[in-house]
């Protein structure tokens, strides 16, 4: 099979290659590719540390070819999107079946290619901030895909949604995918929060966690901004007007259900209940210049390479 694998000495540090099919365990599905979507975290924290010929990727959408052995995951023939660790930026992918959500028929692979990461972050992560029904939810990075996701589950979960975007540009868009309210940083939140997702890090973290309310959370889902976070002397201490507030780490495969979570937002985008944002889509024989705008963090959404 062909597959972009890890190769130093290559423009991008990748190129397209024969490799060995992949064997899967008796708890994988053998998934034939049709698209993938890569990340910036991709480049930014697995790239660096891979040895040549690894092939990364996280997210992949395809139809099943090879039905697990051990009976688990869907049949031959069915279209999924997947998850892993690895392996993703191939024409076959070996996938542990607890990380496949199935696709309706005459889906489009392209867009559901974008799901398991941004998405599927984005779901889980508000799960971390219990009932949000009533409550107002701060998300920054709101123009970015993680962000436009949560924007639109937070809002249908019954949230008063302030979406943070460092530019007034996308202040429409936003609102139509379901905010409240749109502001540029931390001075423009005019009232105590009760959750906070964060996806950027660097010097605005602490204004933001000194922005929720008593008993409010801050699920720490990213660190785009790559800047070191610094936290003013006593601002994590107990204030008696504002009481158990918590920062919370996030790993979106740390708790079991991703193949139900996968299905259900597969299942919503289908139906146009919930939208994606592709920016760029091509072949990917043909996307180089997308990969380095990808690992930029250039692209104000998804990017989408076809296989076929």
């Amino acid at each position: 099979m062909r597959a972009l694998i890890v190769d130093r000495s290559a423009p991008g540090q990748l190129r397209l290659a024969e490799v060995p099919d992949p064997v899967p365990a008796p708890h994988q599905a053998l998934v034939r590719v049709a698209a993938i979507s890569p990340n910036p975290a991709e480049f930014r924290y697995i790239l660096p540390g891979a040895p040549d010929g690894t092939v990364l990727g996280w997210d992949a959408a395809g139809v099943v070819e090879r039905a697990a052995a051990d009976g688990s995951g869907p049949a031959v023939g069915t279209s999924v999107t997947t998850l892993g660790l690895g392996g993703g930026w191939a024409e076959l992918r070996a996938v542990d079946t607890a990380l496949v959500g199935t696709v309706p028929d005459h889906a489009d692979l392209g867009e559901m290619s974008t799901l398991p990461v941004s998405a599927g972050s984005a779901l889980r992560a508000l799960r971390k901030l219990g009932p949000i029904l009533g409550r107002r939810v701060l998300i920054t990075g709101a123009t970015g895909a993680v962000g436009r996701f949560a924007v639109q589950l937070a809002a249908r979960g019954g949230a008063h949604v302030i979406a943070v975007a460092r530019k007034p540009g996308p202040a429409d868009e936003l609102r139509a995918l379901g905010a409240h309210e749109v502001v540029t940083g931390p001075g423009g939140i005019t009232a105590p929060v009760d959750g906070v997702l964060d996806q950027v890090g660097g010097a605005d973290l602490a204004a933001y966690f000194d922005a929720l309310g008593e008993g409010g959370t801050l699920v720490l889902t990213g660190a785009a901004s790559g800047d070191t976070t610094g936290f003013p002397p006593g601002s994590l201490l107990a204030d008696p007007m504002r009481q158990n507030r918590s920062i919370v780490t996030f790993f979106e495969m740390a708790d079991g259900g991703i193949d139900r979570d996968l299905t259900w937002l597969a299942a919503e985008v289908a139906a146009g209940r919930l939208r994606t944002h592709t920016v760029w889509r091509g072949h990917w024989t043909d996307a180089a210049d997308t990969l380095d705008a990808v690992r930029e963090s250039r692209l104000a959404g998804k990017a989408v390479l076809d296989l076929s």
